[in-house]
């Protein structure tokens, strides 16, 4: 029989999601402390964070000394981060907003989204603006350090990646399968799959979701319709400081650093 796995919206469990990816945290912290002291044009330490989800980067940020604006459409997130927030003394500002359309108070030195949520954003005229609601947000000189997993549209493989962690009892392993990018559509299918042990108990929970695609010669038009910002860098999701990368189709997993045009 196969085995069957219940429907769960992911971002209304942010544990379990806060589990998956909490152990690059610190690593991508540092990652993004030494993108502000490398490329930005302002020694200013205000970070904004669209879809900051459980608030892993939003506490690891201001327990580095920034003052940090998190905001997410999901408000079971953000109870999340503001209990994690309390809970560790720390303090941020978090919100609830959309990131296709969002605006805030105030300008910010780095701005960041590291886990391909901008595929979530998908039609041009969504990404587009996203990016220019940013670049609004940004002072001159500040930056706005972007990851997301490009797509192969010659691959008809399916793609696969695992995570495992635990935290208080609480096992969660992730399995997260995408098929192949649609390049007429520019969507691609993917899927989340959670086996959860808690209690003595075990849960089966399934999640799917659309994305945008993108290839480098794609997402270099989608950047070049935004002047006021200008591609620096490129990194990879190794988030070796060392090894600046090309934007092209030999390196999928890309993380872009951008700034603010004065």
């Amino acid at each position: 029989m196969p085995v069957v796995f219940d429907e769960l919206d992911w971002y209304s469990s942010p544990l379990y999601y806060d589990i998956v990816f909490e152990e690059d945290t610190r690593l991508e912290g540092t990652f993004l402390e030494a993108m502000s002291e490398r490329y930005a044009g302002t020694q200013g330490r205000r970070v904004l964070e669209p879809a900051c989800g459980s608030g892993r980067l939003v506490e690891e940020l201001a327990r580095r000394g920034f003052r940090v604006h998190g905001f997410d459409r999901s408000r079971e997130m953000l109870a999340f981060a503001r209990e994690r927030l309390d809970r560790e003394g720390l303090d941020a500002e978090l919100s609830v907003k959309d990131m296709e359309s969002f605006r805030v108070r105030g300008r910010f030195d780095l701005a960041h989204c590291m886990v391909s949520t901008f595929k979530y954003l998908l039609t041009e005229e969504d990404a587009r603006s996203h990016l220019a609601c940013v670049a609004r947000s940004l002072v001159p000189g500040g930056l706005y350090v972007l990851g997301l997993h490009l797509s192969d549209y010659t691959s008809s493989a399916r793609s696969r990646e695992r995570w495992v962690g635990e935290r208080e009892g609480t096992r969660v392993v992730c399995n997260i399968q995408g098929w192949p990018a649609d390049r007429r559509r520019r969507t691609e299918r993917v899927r989340s799959r959670l086996v959860v042990t808690e209690a003595g108990a075990e849960r089966k929970l399934e999640t799917n979701w659309t994305f945008r695609t993108y290839d480098a010669r794609q997402l270099r038009r989608l950047l070049k319709s935004v002047p006021e910002l200008e591609l620096v860098s490129v990194y990879d999701f190794t988030y070796d400081l060392d090894r600046e990368r090309d934007l092209d189709d030999d390196q999928l997993d890309s993380v872009l650093v951008l700034r603010r045009r004065p």
